[in-house]
């Protein structure tokens, strides 16, 4: 994929006065093209799989663009919608909670709890300044709290359908008032891995390793996970793959409980190494606290044949069946995630069997081949639906 990406990079650079070739279907996004997780990692795999009618090329900008010649357009980033005039089909991946939540977040770090309200001018102040969701500077807050408004008032006018990565993101846009009718789920996919997965062998078990996947910020869990580690069986070992701004505080924390002879911190990894870990875990757990839109940890377990610990936030649960493929906990439960994990420890057939079972549910629901499919009937249907200026 590296190669894919590379080039993709080269040719997303838009020149003044460029000519786009006519009839293709764009991605537009203002996200790189990459391995770095999230949004990047999928758009590079929605090009590797793509079909001779779309093009290889990314575009950054609308602004002053013909969209007349585009035969659809796949939006990816917020600020492009700006800039649809209306001249083409277009969709739009709602990949997150920015289109209706100043801070992004859904998630009201005063209370440790998941933000149920709508957005509202004095509700989203009162969550921002009481409650403290996301960034609490005036200015910031003022500006995040006025765009969001700004985006919601353009998105009720233009002519776009809204595709949704969970039901959950689905009903989050209805609710803030985006026509129904203009909105689709469709769950994320994944490439599968190039290098040989197998199923948990007992030996693997048997080591006692748990791995996290993710950036090291507070709605990601990790302190929950941290916490627990020591309600856990003194012999599990958690393996931590990523970096963020949060990282120096939780080691201090860790020292602070005695945990760090039972804690590897391995930073950013690349591919080799994440398949790595993923191979000598056996579970990964998934304990984000915010309510996440998706979360492709979950399938990256399963292509590796592990079974996943999450939490029951946001579209975690559409992708985890509890009991089958993982096991769901509430967010910010100690002794509920304790328990899953001491679970998984002393039962091997039972880790396996899970293991299993999620490799058949990505193959059967999540593999990068039936999101494609997925999206070429949107694509088709958005086209075929299409009123273009003029036509009568």
């Amino acid at each position: 994929m590296s190669k894919i990406i590379h080039k993709l990079q080269q040719k997303s650079q838009k020149l003044p006065g460029e000519i786009f070739a006519e009839n293709l279907i764009y991605q537009c996004s203002n996200f790189e093209v990459g391995e770095g997780g999230g949004v990047e990692t999928y758009l590079a795999a929605l090009f590797e799989h793509r079909s001779p009618d779309i093009s290889d090329r990314v575009i950054k900008s609308l602004k002053n663009v013909d969209q007349s010649q585009f035969k659809l357009l796949h939006l990816h980033s917020p600020d492009l919608l700006l800039h649809v005039t209306g001249q083409c089909p277009t969709i739009f991946s709602v990949h997150n909670h920015s289109l209706y939540c100043p801070s992004g977040t859904k998630y009201l770090a005063g209370q440790q709890t998941i933000c149920h309200r709508n957005f509202s001018y004095l509700g989203c102040t009162w969550g921002k300044l009481v409650d403290k969701c996301g960034s609490r500077k005036p200015l910031r807050t003022v500006r995040e709290i006025q765009g969001t408004q700004h985006f919601l008032d353009i998105l009720k006018k233009i002519k776009v359908t809204f595709i949704a990565n969970s039901e959950y993101v689905r009903q989050q846009l209805i609710k803030n008032g985006i026509p129904a009718e203009q909105t689709v789920t469709v769950h994320c996919g994944i490439s599968l891995p190039q290098t040989p997965t197998a199923p948990l062998s007992l030996e693997v078990h048997q080591n006692q390793r748990i791995l996290f996947v993710g950036r090291i910020v507070s709605d990601k869990g990790l302190e929950w996970l941290i916490k627990t580690l020591i309600h856990t069986k003194p012999q599990i070992h958690l393996d931590i793959a990523g970096e963020g701004w949060e990282r120096p505080r939780l080691e201090k924390l860790a020292t602070t409980l005695g945990l760090n002879h039972r804690i590897t911190w391995h930073g950013w990894c690349d591919r080799h190494k994440i398949n790595q870990l993923y191979q000598q875990c056996f579970a990964v757990i998934f304990p984000s606290v915010w309510p996440e839109p998706a979360g492709l940890v979950t399938l990256e377990a399963y292509a590796r044949y592990r079974p996943v610990i999450g939490s029951a936030v946001g579209g975690i649960p559409e992708h985890l069946r509890d009991g089958e493929t993982g096991i769901l906990v509430p967010g910010n439960d100690i002794k509920k995630l304790a328990q899953a994990i001491n679970y998984l420890s002393t039962d091997y057939q039972k880790s396996l069997e899970m293991g299993k079972q999620g490799h058949a549910l990505l193959m059967r629901e999540f593999t990068m081949n039936r999101h494609v499919n997925n999206l070429r009937t949107i694509y088709a249907k958005t086209i075929a639906e299409f009123e273009y200026p003029g036509k009568k």
